[in-house]
């Protein structure tokens, strides 16, 4: 085992004196390593409300500004935003007495950045976890070829037009009326108001609500595949050989160590300030289960570097977590071989064994 390797990701550092923001805001949480979600719902208010407010009540338009403002939100707003929405999904962010301020999350900040109020949730939570990216899973990756541009297409296209229906049959078959209940309030609530604002002014809701939500889809669809792109034909349940991690990136240090994919699928709750802890202690899992991890990029990196087939590239991110150093051919063909098309039937028969 090479014992050399050091983690430069985010981990949870007590602080001996907190300032009187942070006294306030440890009020209504339920975890001070949550703070950072704290002070960035207030940073995403104080620009998205501004904003709004000039594109809906000042009586001009700006492309330029809209371009603006896009480069910001795509660029340095979008990810950020959407995984402080995943881990609070996972662990409430708020005590129970101040429920409302997920709401205010979920609800108001989400639309500006492609999220319809509780549909994230019920498809991560109430569907993605539990299918763990099986045959059942809406947005299995098994059954599409990893590394090609068409099959990406085809997956993106279907998540576009029928994935919300698709969600909704998933949880009235299985009897889960609650999720059912609260995805198709959130969806309907979100296109109504869309409907509304459109008719008062088209171009602002299409800067602040219908390009983020074009955006945002295919980011999220873009990392699913590059978590889910190596995976072991004959363990595709397995998470430590249907998963990937990514270590030692800025990703992981803008947007709460999410590049931990496997640790987060073996227990789905973890604290994101103890993934890059859980990973050093389990290296020998790691090692022993054949699990691909990568250093220095992310996952929508790795599923534009298949994209572009360029495996030469993607194998030199390899981490090697063993003594014995896989020669970079050798890295090239085991990247190649899980990335293959994986039938469902093949899949079952698979788990099923």
């Amino acid at each position: 085992m090479d014992a050399t390797l050091q983690l430069t990701d985010p981990v949870f550092r007590p602080v001996a004196r907190r300032s009187g923001f942070d006294k306030l805001a440890l009020q209504l949480i339920n975890d001070e390593r949550d703070l950072p979600f704290i002070r960035h719902t207030i940073l995403l208010t104080l620009i998205v409300v501004p904003v709004s407010a000039y594109f809906y009540l000042s009586g001009h338009f700006s492309w330029w500004i809209a371009f603006a403002y896009w480069v910001v939100v795509f660029a340095a707003l979008l990810g950020p935003y959407i995984l402080m929405l995943h881990n609070i999904s996972h662990r409430p962010l708020f005590k129970p007495e101040y429920k409302w301020a997920s709401n205010y999350i979920g609800w108001f900040l989400g639309p500006f950045f492609g999220e319809t109020p509780n549909t994230y949730y019920v498809h991560h939570v109430g569907m993605h976890h539990p299918e763990n990216n099986l045959e059942d899973d809406l947005s299995c990756t098994m059954p599409y070829q990893r590394d090609s541009l068409i099959a990406f297409l085809r997956y993106l296209v279907r998540f576009y037009v029928i994935g919300f229906p698709e969600l909704a049959l998933y949880m009235w078959r299985r009897r889960r009326f609650k999720l059912f209940r609260r995805m198709i309030i959130g969806e309907l609530a979100f296109y109504l108001v869309m409907t509304v604002l459109l008719w008062f002014d088209w171009r602002a809701t299409v800067v602040l609500f219908i390009a983020p939500l074009i955006v945002g889809r295919f980011a999220m669809m873009a990392g699913n595949w590059g978590q889910h792109a190596f995976i072991d034909r004959d363990d595709p349940g397995n998470c430590y050989r249907n998963s990937i991690t990514c270590i030692n990136s800025g990703y992981n240090r803008r947007c709460f160590n999410d590049g931990y994919h496997i640790g987060h699928h073996i227990k789905q709750n973890r604290h994101w300030t103890e993934m890059p802890e859980d990973f050093l202690r389990n290296r020998e899992t790691y090692l022993r289960e054949g699990a691909i991890v990568f250093r220095k990029i992310d996952f929508v990196t790795v599923w534009l570097i298949l994209m572009l087939k360029r495996y030469d590239w993607l194998a030199n991110f390899y981490v090697p977590l063993g003594a014995d150093r896989p020669s970079h051919d050798e890295i090239v063909r085991l990247l190649r071989r899980r990335t293959a098309r994986i039938s469902h039937s093949e899949g079952a028969a698979a788990v099923a064994v």
